[in-house]
């Protein structure tokens, strides 16, 4: 009756669409006549209330509205418009990768690499360089940061040249100082030395009952000071060149000990040894390193005013792959103020009523003097430790003088 294509007029219905109608359902795929896919929708035409005066009322269906589509046009479509659509999304991916590769190089890449470049400047120790931040965004705030932290780096960098430039004016200073009172010292030693001689023989002539005899023996006494106040201050201002050679710690140790217990303050002092057996010798000077061993422990004895425990320890030990022989020195005193603690190796620095202040200060200098290094810890209540760490080989004295 009616067709989108008019020479399909009178002609029968399609007899798939036909079969497919007569079992009940409504559309359904086939293959057409020139083997395309082809869609077929059969839909019956009911009778309604208009149609009743020209079809009657007694049939139900008065007609079919069979429509076929093909399936290949529309999987052709179908595919241009993913075409078009992938091509599309192509594009916007490609212009936003773009934009945003061109607002991360102006925005983030460029000044990173330019905040690299200063970097490098200071690094070299060019400490005027300075960032010119663009904006207010986050890598600015990074400039702003980078240059207020070379601003503090100049300054401090100021304060410590400044610093160094005095202390080696002060050094320069000390060190003609030393020298002069190396050379009071020498000078001050000899006189001590006759008057010393002097009065000795006057004491020859009175008896112990004498009371003349009690003031030149204070007289000897003050004299014997003076000459070690001489002796440490002239060891100070010139100390001799240590000759070195291999020395057994232990043994060096025992014969400190036999000297120190014959002073009148260490009779009442219990001594406790750790010696570990079978040390390797130590590469210093056995003599200067006596002296070390016996002016801290006559300072640990003194602390303890004569009563009290004494440890003596010594180790092998390992640090930065050198080997090195520990040798601890402790009392059980009152130990040190943190503050004095701070000044303990000063120069004529001492918390004692008596003494130059020396002592100390020399022994660092003869321990370093031999590539060793020498520690101090205390605390008040809980006694002293001092810590002194000698080297075992020639390498290791020679690397540290070096240095």
């Amino acid at each position: 009756l009616k067709s989108s294509e008019p020479n399909e007029i009178g002609r029968r219905v399609n007899p798939h669409d036909l079969a497919t109608f007569l079992q009940g359902q409504r559309h359904d795929t086939f293959r057409g006549s020139s083997g395309q896919e082809v869609l077929g929708v059969v839909k019956p035409i009911y009778t309604e209330q208009g149609c009743v005066p020209c079809h009657g009322s007694g049939r139900r269906v008065i007609g079919v509205l069979n429509l076929d589509l093909s399936l290949d046009e529309m999987e052709a479509q179908l595919l241009q418009t993913s075409q078009l659509f992938g091509f599309t999304m192509l594009t916007i991916v490609l212009l936003l990768t773009w934009g945003i590769s061109l607002i991360f190089n102006r925005f983030v890449r460029q000044p990173l690499k330019t905040m690299s470049a200063k970097m490098a400047q200071v690094e070299e120790g060019d400490l005027t360089v300075r960032l010119e931040p663009q904006s207010n965004d986050e890598v600015s705030a990074l400039m702003v940061n980078f240059n207020s932290m070379v601003d503090r780096l100049s300054l401090a960098n100021d304060e410590l040249q400044d610093y160094h430039y005095r202390q080696m004016e002060r050094a320069d200073r000390l060190a003609s100082v030393g020298e002069m009172s190396a050379g009071i010292a020498h000078e001050i030693k000899n006189p001590l030395a006759g008057i010393k001689g002097a009065i000795t023989v006057l004491a020859d002539d009175f008896s112990a009952e004498d009371p003349r005899r009690e003031v030149i023996d204070k007289v000897l006494e003050q004299i014997s000071r003076l000459d070690k106040a001489a002796t440490d201050l002239l060891f100070f201002g010139r100390p001799g060149k240590p000759t070195l050679d291999y020395v057994d710690t232990n043994d060096l140790l025992k014969k400190t000990m036999f000297f120190v217990s014959q002073h009148p303050e260490a009779k009442n002092v219990h001594q406790t040894k750790e010696f570990t057996r079978n040390l390797p010798p130590v590469w210093v000077d056995g003599k200067q390193l006596q002296q070390v061993f016996f002016n801290i422990i006559i300072n640990a004895i003194q602390a303890m005013k004569g009563d009290g425990t004494l440890l003596l320890q010594t180790d092998l030990v390992c640090e930065q792959g050198k080997q090195s022989v520990r040798v601890l020195i402790g009392d059980s005193g009152p130990g040190i103020k943190p503050e004095d603690l701070e000044r303990i190796f000063t120069p004529f620095f001492t918390t004692k009523t008596q003494g130059t202040g020396l002592g100390l200060a020399i022994c660092r200098q003869l321990v370093e003097q031999q590539g060793g290094t020498i520690e101090l810890r205390s605390r008040v209540g809980e006694g002293t430790r001092v810590v002194i760490d000698l080297p075992v080989s020639k390498e290791a004295v020679l690397e540290m003088n070096e240095e």
